[in-house]
């Protein structure tokens, strides 16, 4: 009995074994079939996706970046493709130093390609490829790729270059690309224009490269490939071709651009020109000015101290940031604000005699002009005329009518970086003070305003922006930079349309008076000399505008003083007088008197845009020396003049 009951209870424990190793097996299959089922269903569409992409890679297709055109089609920004060595700093096998220096017994790598690597290296992340040296040659290339297993995290890459063709000429204009600093890098991430920006290294950073980026940049395309274990492309899957970005032609014509430029010589100033009938802006210069090429792959170092550190700051657009007195080219708006506002009527006589006392103090008018009307106040220049009517206005009647002729304003044009300048008001000093002795506006403040001085400062743009709106009977249009795009695809133009010109309901009488006296300046008046001859009637004033204050008792002598602390030499204008087609506002900075600087560079522009005339090689030394009048020797012709060369 004992043997047989030790067999049963062998027997039920065997099948108690036996069941639960049956449940355990069908457990572990119920658990493989339902890992089974997350996997080929739950799953599938995810799992599927990551196999793809660690059999395929996309890659992203940069687009060709837009060409950037003058008026007449010369190109003053392009694109080419190259090759660059490039190194990824997080995977080399060794000190970076070393690197590059062994990298430099294969190919050539100059101080200058260190220098600029550097500078790249203290803005990127260590992760980044950046460039060592660029523009390498079919036989460098071959060279390197011999030697390539011996630097790992160093790759030949092909490049789109930026270029700018003509170097100097016109480049705060134009303006430059750079590379992608960290700052614009998370602007980008987090705007919808990620997707886009994908594989682009180079963004534009100034003038029209950055207000017009987007059209300028193109579409990104995608590129999937099939790739080995390695991570190595085997072949083409898909390809979805970039598109390029749109080219723009601009208003500037760039032979007139370089010929002002040349005119200024070592000069520092800024001279803008725009046709009065549409705010086109013919020619924007600021001189000094620079290489935009320095910039496209980080400029090194010494080269940027070099332009940074400069006492002329050839980096300041002057023409859109620099701010100065208007000097005497603000009397012919100060002669439209007294008609405008019935102050002065305009046969009203106000009686010069050189010089106006008011509250003890004596503003000095330089000669005494006897009576004088609105006409002659312009004409002859009369500082007392104006010292009365400023007075008589009072600053903020003259804030209040000056404002809507751009003075004290952003333009809108479509470059970035312009500066408002100041015109003045009460309230202005009240906000831009801290002392309450220094917020309050004395009456003795408001003299100075009426002849272009005190706190008056201005822009060129905005002065020849206010005199294209004078010479258009007072209709202001916003200056523009950009005339038309180019469709990458179909080659075609399509203008770009400007904004509307504004009317600023001025009497048509009052203006006409106006720009009569302008054109009295160039007959009768302080710039008779210089349109002496001119082969068209045009009309402007001349300005003369203190860099430093110089005490009420001291008398002004250029000698005396340090070059910089020299007046200004300014000069307004517009022509033909009878149907304006462009007006120019120009200055010299420490030059002096306008008539003798500023005005003579104002000719030479008004006689190339309306008779097709260059300056010969003899006047244009003339010029630049500020010992120039009317021309002098035989001009030469525009027509017979090619593009600039690169």
């Amino acid at each position: 009995m004992t043997k047989l009951h030790s067999v049963e209870t062998e027997l039920t424990r065997f099948r108690v074994r036996l069941v639960a190793v049956a449940l355990v097996v069908l457990l572990a299959f119920g658990l493989l079939a339902w890992r089974l089922v997350v996997l080929q269903v739950v799953r599938h569409d995810d799992l599927a996706r990551q196999a793809e992409t660690n059999r395929t890679a996309v890659m992203p297709i940069v687009p060709n970046r837009g060409e950037i055109l003058d008026r007449h089609g010369v190109v003053l920004a392009t694109s080419y493709k190259t090759y660059t060595l490039e190194i990824t700093p997080s995977r080399t096998s060794r000190p970076l130093e070393e690197t590059i220096d062994a990298i430099g017994q294969v190919v050539e790598v100059t101080a200058r390609d260190r220098r600029r690597f550097r500078r790249l290296q203290e803005d990127s992340r260590s992760f980044e490829s950046l460039p060592l040296r660029m523009r390498l040659s079919d036989e460098e290339v071959a060279r390197f790729a011999a030697q390539r297993y011996r630097f790992p995290g160093v790759d030949i890459k092909a490049r789109l270059f930026r270029t700018y063709p003509l170097g100097e000429t016109g480049a705060h204009a134009v303006g430059y690309i750079g590379r992608i600093n960290q700052r614009e890098k998370e602007r980008i991430e987090d705007s919808d224009d990620a997707a886009n920006y994908r594989g682009t290294d180079y963004i534009g950073k100034l003038g029209v490269e950055s207000s017009y980026e987007r059209v300028l940049h193109g579409t990104t395309g995608v590129e999937q490939m099939e790739t080995s274990a390695g991570g190595h492309a085997v072949r083409r899957l898909a390809s979805h071709p970039a598109t390029p970005g749109d080219s723009v032609r601009l208003s500037i014509d760039i032979r007139l651009q370089k010929l002002v430029e040349d005119l200024y010589g070592e000069r520092r100033g800024a001279l803008v020109a725009i046709d009065p009938q549409n705010g086109e802006v013919l020619a924007l210069v600021s001189k000094p000015t620079f290489d935009p090429n320095l910039f496209v792959e980080g400029i090194d170092h010494e080269s940027w101290a070099e332009l940074n550190e400069s006492i002329d700051k050839p980096l300041l657009n002057r023409a859109l940031r620099g701010t100065y007195p208007p000097g005497s080219t603000y009397k012919p708006f100060m002669g439209l604000a007294a008609l405008e506002t019935g102050k002065r009527a305009p046969g009203s006589i106000t009686i010069d005699g050189g010089s106006w006392t008011f509250g003890g103090h004596t503003f000095r008018s330089g000669h005494a002009l006897g009576p004088v009307d609105l006409v002659r106040s312009i004409v002859k220049s009369s500082n007392v005329y104006y010292y009365q009517l400023a007075n008589e206005m009072g600053v903020n009647a003259i804030h209040d009518f000056m404002k809507p002729l751009g003075f004290g304003q952003a333009s809108g044009i479509d470059i970035p970086g312009e500066t408002r300048g100041v015109l003045p008001s009460t309230e202005w000093k009240r906000t831009t003070y801290r002392r309450p002795e220094q917020q309050k506006w004395y009456a003795g403040e408001t003299i100075s305003l009426g002849i272009g001085q005190g706190y008056n400062n201005f822009t060129m743009l905005q002065l020849a922006s206010a005199t294209a709106t004078l010479a258009a009977g007072g209709v202001r249009h916003t200056p523009h930079l950009v005339k038309a795009r180019q469709d990458p695809l179909t080659q075609r133009f399509a203008d770009v349309p400007p904004p509307p010109g504004q009317n600023l309901g001025y009497n048509p009488a009052h203006v006409a008076l106006v720009l009569r006296a302008m054109v009295g300046v160039t007959q009768e008046g302080t710039s008779r000399g210089v349109f002496a001859g001119a082969p068209y009637l045009s009309g402007g004033k001349t300005g003369t505008a203190q860099a430093v204050t110089i005490g009420q008792k001291s008398r002004y002598n250029a000698s005396k003083l340090a070059e910089h602390q020299r007046d200004h030499s300014l000069y307004i204008a517009f022509a033909p007088a009878d149907h304006p087609r462009i007006a120019v506002a120009a200055i010299v900075e420490n030059a002096g008197f306008g008539a003798t600087h500023a005005a003579p560079l104002v000719r030479r522009v008004m006689d190339y845009w309306l008779a097709g005339l260059l300056p010969s090689e003899q006047d244009m030394k003339a010029v630049q020396q500020g010992q120039a009048t009317a021309p002098i020797g035989t001009p030469r012709r525009v027509s017979d003049l090619a593009a600039p060369a690169p």
